[in-house]
């Protein structure tokens, strides 16, 4: 997407009107819109759209009109105008394949985002983050009774403190208390290693290997108090055969899940997803 464009998403009951009346409303206040999409979800009566606005735009007669729209049509909306770049915390725990993928891509100028911190529950993510020369914040901490909970609160603080914009849990190997899942709703990203709804939870490459597949994949989605059950941003797949072991399977879904992980993100951070009843739409 081209970075000097900004972005408006739209979610409604549909009826008739809106597309008409929005594409007015951005002529009249000298906008050109650039692209369009546009979904109706037949069965919930939804509408979604999402258009890219280039031009000499009189921004303040657009949010007035914008917000008169808003009450004419009950619209949920966002606007995204260019010239800021979203901050960025990436979690971790042991494997750093994810955040490292995800680093690279910031280095190379394909994320444009400022990644603030990295944070983990072990120390090895420190020089991870020395590499990329980005603060790293340790929250470590027991996974039962009063030692997990005074970690999950530590978690919790470093974010509230840091107040990213995105939060990108990229193998962050905790269970998150439903507490940060509400605070952070539609904001943080989370890689599961297996093609959703199959395999949830632990070792699915194992127990992929068990059934004898011939694909496996990797989901990224959006974080709810139900795990592995948020809103799927993206999927990749990659064939396996019965000649591959667990461990190539490992390999081969590391892969899968570094860039399933990467188009997740940019989608979100091009504000192509829009969320209901726990689905999405992506306007990719």
């Amino acid at each position: 997407m081209t970075t000097d464009l900004s972005v408006l998403t739209l979610q409604c009951a549909d009826q008739p009107g809106i597309v008409a009346a929005v594409a007015n409303l951005i002529a009249d206040v000298g906008g050109n819109i650039a692209n369009a999409d546009q979904h109706t979800d037949r069965d919930s009566a939804v509408f979604l759209q999402r258009i890219e606005i280039d031009g000499a735009v009189d921004w303040s007669a657009f949010d007035l009109g914008l917000a008169q729209l808003i009450e004419r049509f009950s619209m949920q909306h966002t606007l995204h105008r260019p010239g800021t770049r979203d901050r960025v915390v990436i979690a971790c725990s042991a494997e750093l394949y994810c955040a490292a993928d995800l680093l690279t891509r910031v280095s190379l100028g394909e994320l444009d985002v400022d990644v603030v911190a990295i944070v983990s529950d072990k120390p090895a993510a420190g020089e991870l983050a020395a590499q990329h020369n980005i603060p790293f914040r340790l929250v470590d901490g027991g996974l039962s009774g009063d030692a997990r909970a005074a970690q999950e609160a530590a978690f919790a603080a470093v974010l509230d403190e840091l107040e990213p914009d995105l939060v990108v849990l990229a193998r962050y190997m905790r269970i998150l208390p439903e507490a940060i899942t509400l605070r952070w709703n539609g904001r943080m990203i989370n890689i599961h290693h297996s093609f959703l709804p199959a395999f949830a939870g632990a070792k699915p490459y194992h127990r992929a290997h068990q059934r004898g597949v011939k694909l496996i994949g990797a989901t990224a989605h959006y974080v709810t108090a139900e795990l592995d059950a948020g809103p799927i941003i993206a999927q990749g797949i990659t064939p396996v055969s019965h000649r591959d072991e667990v461990e190539d399977l490992v390999r081969k879904g590391r892969d899968v899940e570094r860039t399933t992980l990467a188009n997740a993100v940019r989608l979100h951070l091009e504000h192509r997803v829009l969320v209901w009843d726990n689905r999405t739409c992506v306007f990719a």
